[in-house]
């Protein structure tokens, strides 16, 4: 564990780190497999072809230090539920989080708080008005990092079987009345 966090510069993915986020979002797999057992999160492996078809298609970002990729977020106008999620405070915009990743070793540094940090910059240059994510309802899940990191929970729930905790964390406008 680091006593400082390290020095990590956020930028957009390219085809290129496709294989370094792929192997972050494997690491993070394995790592949370070791700690809390098998779970929906044991399969939540990416291949490097998945990846490049995200960032062909959308905003993957990846945090890295002068050599390494350590971190991988992604944002999307594209809502990743299919069913209600009227439980999310109404907005004219809203950002979609998903496929968040550090490396174990790096894990507890800040690198986390930092992806999240840029996010909010990114989604607020964007603009929007929300960014809304999930978290596995179980001790594996990250819901209490996302409070720290000024999410609101508006939503606990199955998702195709998996117990689920919806955040949000409010940027702008949203419309009033929800």
């Amino acid at each position: 564990m680091f006593t400082q966090p390290p020095k990590i510069l956020i930028g957009r993915a390219t085809l290129q780190d496709a294989g370094a986020v792929a192997a972050v979002r494997l690491a993070a797999a394995r790592d949370l497999t070791r700690r809390f057992g098998e779970g929906t999160w044991s399969y939540a492996s990416d291949s490097e072809a998945g990846v490049r078809l995200e960032v062909e298609s959308g905003q993957v970002f990846q945090g890295r230090t002068a050599a390494t990729v350590v971190a991988t977020f992604r944002l999307s106008s594209r809502n990743p539920w299919l069913g209600d999620t009227s439980f999310f405070t109404s907005s004219a915009t809203a950002l979609y989080l998903t496929s968040m990743a550090v490396l174990p070793k790096y894990q507890r540094s800040g690198v986390g708080r930092l992806c999240i940090e840029q996010a909010v910059r990114i989604a607020r240059e964007w603009p929007a008005g929300a960014i809304r994510l999930d978290a596995y309802d179980a001790p594996a899940g990250a819901g209490e990092f996302y409070r720290k990191c000024g999410f609101r929970e508006v939503h606990r729930g199955e998702y195709h079987g998996t117990p689920l905790i919806w955040f949000e964390r409010l940027l702008g406008y949203h419309w009033p009345g929800r």
